[in-house]
C-alpha cells in the first residue's frame, strides 16, 4: 500500500510531507514492485500513528473490571471505531477473585480475538491505593502493596499486566517497586510527600497516575508527587484531558513543565463513554454522567473517570493550545514507551506496525483507518 500526499507525524521533525509505504502489516521504507499495490490519497490529511491509551476502565455501557468476553470485545470495537487502535485497560480496586478474572479474560481476549483495537496491556490501578485518595475507587478491598499478589495476577494475565499503581507511603511500597520486574510502576493514589515520592521514583517507579487527580497538589514548600516525578528524569506522567479534570491552563503548564516527552494523555474513561447522561456503574459504586463530567453518586464533589475517549481527549489538548504534534506524541509514542511497546508502535517509521489514522487538516475528524496494513474506515 501506499499513502501519498499527506502530512506525516514524525517524533523528531513533527508533520513533513512524505509518503508511507506498507506491506503485509508493516511500514516498509520503499514502495512495493507491485503495480496493483493498493494507493491512498491523504491531500488534506494528517497521517499519524494509531492512538494508545494506557489508563481506562470502560467504553459503551462495558467496563473492564466486569471480566466479559462480550463487555471487553464490545470496548475494543468502540475504541478502535474512534482511533484508538491499542487498548492497555484499567482494573479498579477490587476483591482478588475478581482481579484474577479480569487477568484471565484479557488473556483469553487476546488469544483469541480477530478484530477491534489491539490488547497490549493490563493496567492494575488497584488495590494498592491510599484510603485517604481513594477517590471513586472502593475502600473495601483496599490492600498494602503485595508482590506475591502482583505476581499471581501476572500469572493468571499470561504476562499481560504493563502498569500498576501504588501509594508509595503504604507499608512494602519500596520493595514492591525494586520486586515488580518489567512491569511499569506508578506512582498514584496517594498522600505521599516529596521525599517519600522521590524514594519511589529512585526505587524504580517511572510513571505517574493522572497527575494532579488523586494526590496532594503542588505547594511551594510541600511539592509532593508533582514535585518528585518533576525531578524524576524517568518518570512519565499521565494527564486526563477531558476538560474537566483539570483546567487548560494547567494541560499547558504541564506540557511546558515536563516536556513533550514525558507526557501521556490519557482518557480514564469509564462505561459511560459513548453512551447517554444517565447513572452507571464504576468498581461497584454509582456514578452519574451528566454531558463529560462523571461524579460519584453520593458524592458529587468526587469525580469518577471521564467519560470522553483519547481520540477527543487529543483534540481538547490542540483546543488547549497543546501543539498538534505534541498531542500526537503524548497519545500514541509516549504511552507505548511507557509500557515498553514503542520498538512496534507508537510512530510511523519502517519496521513499525502499518497502523494508521488520517485525520481530516481543518477539524482532525478522522477520514480513513489502516490497521495492521488494512483500510478499516
Amino acid at each position: 500500500m501506499k499513502i501519498l500526499n499527506g502530512l506525516v507525524f514524525d517524533l523528531e521533525q513533527g508533520f513533513v510531507a512524505r509518503e508511507l509505504y506498507t506491506k503485509d502489516g508493516m511500514i516498509t521504507p520503499s514502495a512495493s514492485d507491485d503495480a496493483d499495490d493498493p494507493v491512498i490519497d491523504a491531500s488534506g490529511c494528517y497521517v499519524i500513528p494509531g492512538l494508545v491509551d494506557v489508563h481506562f476502565h470502560g467504553c459503551c455501557g462495558e467496563d473492564f473490571s466486569d471480566a466479559t468476553p462480550e463487555g471487553l470485545q464490545k470496548m475494543a470495537d468502540y475504541e478502535l471505531s474512534n482511533g484508538v487502535t491499542y487498548i492497555c485497560p484499567a482494573g479498579m480496586t477490587l476483591p482478588e477473585d475478581q482481579l484474577i478474572k479480569l487477568c484471565q479474560n484479557a488473556a483469553n481476549h487476546k488469544a483469541s480475538s480477530d478484530h477491534g483495537a489491539e490488547l497490549v496491556g493490563i493496567n492494575l490501578e488497584g488495590p494498592f491505593l491510599s484510603e485517604a485518595k481513594k477517590g471513586a475507587q472502593n475502600g473495601a478491598y483496599l490492600r498494602d502493596p503485595d508482590l506475591d499478589l502482583l505476581k499471581r495476577l501476572q500469572e493468571e494475565a499470561q504476562g499481560l499486566v504493563k502498569l500498576v499503581t501504588i501509594a508509595p507511603e503504604q507499608p512494602g511500597a519500596l520493595d514492591f517497586i525494586r520486586g515488580a520486574g518489567d512491569i511499569t510502576v506508578s506512582v498514584g493514589h496517594t498522600t505521599a510527600d516529596y521525599d517519600t515520592a522521590s524514594a519511589a521514583f529512585a526505587a524504580g517507579a517511572r510513571h505517574a497516575t493522572h497527575l494532579y487527580n488523586g494526590m496532594p497538589p503542588l505547594h511551594h514548600r510541600t511539592p509532593g508527587v508533582i514535585g518528585a516525578a518533576f525531578d524524576a528524569p524517568s518518570a512519565k506522567v499521565e494527564v486526563i484531558c477531558d476538560g474537566v479534570h483539570i483546567h487548560q491552563s494547567v494541560i499547558r503548564l504541564t506540557f511546558r513543565l515536563f516536556g513533550k516527552e514525558r507526557v501521556i494523555l490519557i482518557s480514564d474513561s469509564l462505561r459511560a463513554a459513548g453512551m447517554p447522561d444517565g447513572q452507571y456503574v464504576l468498581g461497584g459504586q454509582d456514578v452519574i454522567v451528566r454531558g463529560n463530567r462523571a461524579t460519584l453518586a453520593d458524592n458529587p464533589n468526587t469525580l469518577a473517570g471521564s467519560a470522553t475517549n483519547l481520540m477527543d481527549c487529543m483534540r481538547t489538548a490542540v483546543s488547549f493550545g497543546i501543539p498538534l504534534e505534541d498531542a500526537v506524541r503524548a497519545a500514541s509514542y509516549n504511552p507505548a514507551q511507557s509500557i515498553g511497546m514503542d520498538n512496534r508502535i507508537g510512530t510511523l517509521d519502517a519496521g513499525k506496525d502499518a497502523t494508521m489514522i488520517l485525520l481530516d487538516q481543518k477539524d482532525l475528524s478522522i477520514k480513513k483507518m489502516i490497521f495492521h496494513g488494512k483500510v478499516i474506515a
